[in-house]
């Protein structure tokens, strides 16, 4: 293979770790798959010459990422504002068996190229999108992805010492953000609120949900969800009651959620809601329920 080959396999090979970046940025997987196609698109479009002057394609890609994500950031909080009821992250299945996925222009499907970890937990993705745009920016490439500050300053336009501040003031927001989060025994709590949801054993359920719970959900104006946070673990566990009188024949399954264990209902073989739960001290915390069937996408082949 030549050199040019070579460096084509190179700049192909990219493509995984650019929308785990993308993603983790915008938290949407369309909106991540678009930012890497325009970096792609933009390199190709370089002059040759050019591209044989960049030592480091990988490196290049990442930075056009990188600006071409911090520009939609800047433009998403005004979509936000225009976003029926609460806004969430895209809910991530476990990558498919076998072959992966075929998306529209013919490459993995992103869905399956997802690296599953503790950054891209609803918990942390909701937290970031608290975060702004720079500060994401600066937290998500060097604390998850290891980026010097040397070169987020790049992709920034700032002094490696005002990305260093970024990054700092990011974790601080994380820090008072996150409630402590205990993984032992996860799994088992989400059994148990999945078995006393299907018996409409609200006594059970309030005693798995902190009293300080907090229910969101993301229905998008596509479909019915409450539009404001629902608080409190009484109130959450009637509202869940309520869910199941009116969804006769709801099936529940235990699936991986954004890499943690978490909830699917299905209706007739479709996917209508993932959620996933925050659990601390043997109790569910935060409930993050996705409804809008635009997000849910990548679930319908749920089995």
């Amino acid at each position: 293979m030549g050199r040019a080959g070579a460096r084509t396999d190179e700049v192909a090979g990219e493509r995984r770790q650019l929308l785990n970046i993308a993603y983790r940025l915008l938290g949407s997987l369309a909106e991540a798959e678009d930012a890497v196609q325009e970096a792609y698109t933009r390199w190709y479009t370089l002059a040759p010459a050019r591209r044989d002057e960049i030592a480091a394609p990988g490196a290049w890609l990442t930075t056009v990422t990188g600006r071409i994500c911090l520009d939609v950031l800047g433009s998403a909080r005004a979509r936000r504002e225009r976003y029926v009821g609460s806004w969430l992250p895209d809910p991530l299945r476990d990558p498919l068996p076998g072959p992966a996925g075929q998306d529209r222009d013919g490459g993995a499907d992103p869905a399956d190229l997802m690296v599953l970890d503790e950054s891209v937990t609803m918990a942390f993705l909701v937290v970031l999108e608290s975060m702004t745009p720079a500060e994401r920016v600066a937290v998500v490439l060097h604390d998850v992805f290891r980026y010097p500050f040397a070169e987020i300053a790049d992709v920034l336009g700032r002094t490696p010492a005002a990305c260093k501040q970024l990054a700092a003031s990011g974790r601080r927001r994380l820090r008072e953000e996150r409630a402590p989060v205990t993984a032992a025994g996860r799994g088992d709590v989400v059994r148990q609120v999945k078995e006393a949801w299907e018996t409409r054993d609200i006594a059970a359920l309030v005693g798995l949900l902190d009293p300080a719970a907090v229910l969101t959900a993301d229905g998008g104006g596509l479909t019915s969800a409450v539009l404001r946070p629902v608080e409190g673990g009484a109130r959450i566990a009637a509202y869940m009651a309520a869910l199941a009188d009116r969804a006769p024949g709801l099936e529940l399954l235990e699936r991986s959620v954004n890499g943690t264990p978490g909830l699917v209902a299905r209706s007739g073989g479709t996917v209508l809601t993932v959620a996933s739960l925050e659990i601390a001290d043997g109790r569910v915390t935060r409930l993050w329920v996705v409804r809008n069937p635009e997000k849910l996408r990548p679930w319908l082949h749920d089995a």
